[in-house]
């Protein structure tokens, strides 16, 4: 179950980052849906809207999937994105599973890349 889990956070996430929130909805979300992101209105509805929004407003943006991490109900995404004018971000997104294995929660960290680096490592 683990790694259906990981792999259906990561094909929700992908699709509605590319521009088909409904259709990840429809595929991947549970009955309830619980938004912890202060940006994006709380249900089905509002996440539908904000990844609507940012497929118009900004098109080509890009997401590499760096890491993925499962534990218990929850899956951890760990992610890469390129926006325009190469603003990059990591982010940390947490999905929650109900018993059907279906997401029902979400929480999230964002971090812009700055431009420099106090040191050589990369931030994911």
């Amino acid at each position: 179950m683990k790694e259906i889990m990981k792999n259906n956070a990561i094909a929700f996430y992908k699709m509605a980052y590319e521009g088909n929130p409904k259709k990840a909805c429809k595929l991947y979300l549970g009955s309830e849906y619980i938004q912890h992101n202060a940006e994006v209105a709380d249900g089905v509805e509002g996440f539908i809207d904000y990844f609507e929004r940012m497929q118009v407003e900004y098109p080509n943006k890009s997401i590499e999937f760096v890491r993925v991490i499962s534990e218990g109900d929850l899956v951890a995404l760990h992610t890469h994105q390129t926006w325009p004018d190469n603003d990059e971000y990591v982010t940390m997104d947490f999905f929650r599973f109900n018993e059907n294995g279906k997401i029902v929660e979400h929480w999230d960290a964002i971090q812009q890349i700055p431009k420099t680096s106090k040191n050589n490592n990369t931030m994911y």
